[in-house]
């Protein structure tokens, strides 16, 4: 099971890394996997090292080749994004993150339009007060809206939170809040802010798909409960894992390019269209 543990944390841990370019995350992601291999920091029933790296293999999505004919390489058509977003300008409240402080009421609702229908998430502040606190302001401030799925992993998780103009993740990567240790299980529907380290959780969460309690004691702390999974459980997940181990953005490229890079290089990808809090 302590294979499991690391793999699922490095997952997320990975998810969230806070890169200026590129070439940093894709250098994060190789020594990450690869120190997993190389230590075998536990294999599932034995195996070390080689057993390891085949897990971490088959557990990453299949990248997309080129289909070839005829000793010629054919390059796929370019498609129209599947979801077409309205053209909405930035709010100046959140390129300040340091004034969003708010204290989130002690429970409630938030109703997020997606591409795929609506998600409904009950918000308990008990459970990870500076969480909850951060997500009542993110929402609040109008910060959901045009925001992609841009991480759907099949059985564990799908991550959002990477927004569409890029000058405002250049003022949120360093906007962590302190850690708090888990009250509730990262169950099926269960939310919880994504990280990257220490005081690390900032504008990204993630919705546990099954069972994924192991990453209660790594400090992922859940904050809401969807109400329904069936929009969840529709979004596109095709793209799997990001760059460079599949198909999915680079998400040094989503965090200085913004939504033209998915729209243009990831069509079918869904979004939170716009996020509110509505009565209890």
């Amino acid at each position: 099971m302590k294979t499991s543990a690391v793999f699922f944390a490095s997952l997320l841990a990975l998810g969230c890394a806070r890169s200026a370019e590129p070439s940093e995350r894709v250098s994060n992601v190789t020594l990450n996997v690869a120190d997993m291999a190389q230590t075998g920091m536990s294999s599932m029933g034995g195996g070390g090292a080689a057993e390891t790296a085949n897990r971490v293999e088959r557990r990453m999505p299949p990248t997309m080749e080129p289909n070839i004919v005829a000793d010629q390489m054919v390059v796929p058509e370019p498609q129209a994004p599947s979801v077409e977003l309205e053209d909405v300008p930035t709010p100046e409240a959140l390129l300040h993150p340091d004034q969003l402080t708010d204290e989130a009421p002690a429970t409630f609702v938030v109703e997020m339009r997606t591409s795929k229908g609506t998600i409904t998430m009950d918000v308990t502040r008990a459970w990870s007060p500076n969480g909850a606190d951060r997500f009542y302001n993110l929402v609040k401030e109008g910060y959901f809206t045009n925001v992609a799925f841009f991480r759907v992993i099949s059985g564990f998780m799908a991550q959002a939170g990477i927004h569409g103009d890029p000058a405002v993740n250049r003022v949120w990567r360093n906007a962590g809040i302190e850690d708090e240790r888990p009250q509730e299980s990262n169950t099926r529907g269960m939310v919880s802010f994504a990280m990257g380290g220490p005081n690390s959780r900032s504008n990204q969460f993630f919705i546990n798909f099954g069972d994924n309690s192991r990453l209660d004691s790594m400090g992922f702390a859940p904050f809401a409960r969807v109400r329904d999974m069936a929009a969840v459980d529709a979004l596109y997940s095709g793209y799997g894992e990001g760059a460079p181990r599949g198909r999915g953005p680079a998400q040094g490229r989503l965090q200085a390019q913004g939504n033209a890079y998915l729209q243009q290089e990831f069509p079918r990808m869904d979004y939170i269209l716009s996020a509110r809090i509505v009565e209890n």
